[in-house]
């Protein structure tokens, strides 16, 4: 028999190619949710965020949710997962319908969202979100919500995000070997958004960046809706660390703990007579290095990935329409002088994003790497409430819309 607590538990999972990390929330009885427990564990059996070993990530997640549950004092058996990775495609689309009876009903925006869903998908891939971002009534735009207007021809125009249908499976068999139950798989940088943009962010327009260990994950919105997403594999933190070890000549272990210890992204912040040990391999000594050139080494590695950001902004039409400018979240936000060096690349306002609004530990809510966690837990919330505003049944995907988007962060800024 489960325990009383045990209904009133949100869980988030997300799987990084370093570390899995466990967000736990807990739904009051006044419907208010407040985050109660993390756990964290290194992740083994990634690659790049794919899963290429089951048992040895299965093995990982049990870990995480175990020293959560320790926090928590009671057993997770069920978990909204995040998935990202360079298998993930977004794409623009649009439909449009005739409207039967002059006023737009429930059963019109369905049709048109089924218009503008009706896309070919790769067999090798499915369907992940269909995020409304508009209507158009008798070509006025920028509606979001049009049942109840008088109209003749109703279009929709929807972001749709596919998701390689292997990368699904491993994903949820990693999940299931672990104990738990899937309710749901949630676009990473689309989680993150939840847990680090504010209303402003939505509607001037805005760039995020999840810079993580396998891959780095981007999200454009305007307008209050999700406009483009794009997955970069050849830049994450895990590329820096290689990166390093070979210009080093040392071992990704070494790598990685001078990037974490003494590494930057901005010269000018790093004492000039500061030195740093190098380990070396095959019993020889370990030589000095200068950190003034450790951190010349990484501004070229996050100078590579902002160069593809910007190309990638620039070919989508999105570089002049970011009036908030960028967020930078995940773990490779955390680089000192990493904020510094984007507002000197984009020529821009760039700001860390850390869950805000959230009540909880402080490991959760001052840690950027937490982005994506937090931000399953506000979603999961808002999916598995008892209790659900209107406009919440005629959604009939995994999306969330623009409207839902805009009262979502509303009821969370009455309840935390």
């Amino acid at each position: 028999m489960k325990h009383t607590r045990d209904k009133n538990l949100i869980a988030g999972l997300d799987v990084g190619t370093s570390k899995v990390l466990v967000v736990v929330g807990e739904r009051h009885e006044d419907g208010r949710v407040e985050i109660i427990a993390s756990g964290a564990h290194p992740a083994r059996g990634l690659k790049r965020g794919i899963v290429v070993d089951i048992e040895t990530t299965a093995h990982s997640i049990q870990h995480a949710i175990e020293a959560a549950e320790l926090m928590v004092g009671a057993p997770l058996h069920k978990v909204h997962v995040g998935i990202a990775g360079a298998h993930i495609r977004g794409i623009n689309s649009h439909g449009n319908v005739a409207i039967h009876h002059s006023e737009v009903s429930a059963r019109d925006v369905d049709r048109v969202l089924d218009a503008a869903r009706a896309v070919a998908i790769p067999t090798d891939q499915q369907v992940l979100h269909v995020f409304e971002q508009e209507f158009i009534l008798d070509r006025q735009d920028g509606i979001r919500y049009p049942v109840g207007m008088t109209g003749v021809r109703l279009d929709a125009r929807v972001h749709i995000v596919t998701a390689a249908v292997p990368a699904v499976q491993c994903l949820e068999k990693c999940a299931e070997h672990s104990g738990l139950e899937v309710e749901g798989l949630v676009l990473e940088q689309y989680a993150s958004a939840l847990a680090v943009l504010s209303d402003d962010d939505l509607d001037r327009g805005v760039c995020l960046l999840d810079i993580g260990a396998g891959s780095a994950d981007l999200a454009v919105f305007r307008k209050g809706a999700i406009q483009h997403t794009r997955s970069f594999e050849t830049v994450s933190g895990d590329v820096v660390t290689n990166h390093l070890a070979l210009w080093l000549r040392t071992s990704s272990f070494h790598a990685e703990e001078l990037k974490i210890r003494h590494g930057a992204a901005l010269v000018e912040i790093v004492p000039g007579q500061e030195t740093v040990e190098v380990p070396s391999g095959g019993g020889r000594a370990a030589s000095k290095l200068s950190r003034q050139n450790l951190a010349a080494e990484i501004r070229r590695c996050y100078e590579y990935f902002f160069e593809l950001v910007a190309t990638e902004l620039h070919e989508s039409g999105w570089d002049e329409a970011l009036g908030a400018g960028f967020v930078l979240t995940g773990g490779g936000a955390k680089m000192p002088g990493a904020i510094e060096l984007a507002e000197e690349f984009f020529h821009a306002p760039v700001r860390l994003g850390l869950p805000t609004g959230l009540d909880g530990p402080s490991e959760v809510i001052t840690n950027p790497a937490y982005a994506t966690g937090a931000g399953l837990v506000a979603y999961a919330a808002q999916e598995t409430a008892t209790v659900r505003p209107p406009w919440y049944a005629r959604r009939r995907t995994s999306a969330v819309d623009a409207p839902l988007w805009n009262r979502l962060r509303g009821w969370f800024a009455g309840h935390f």
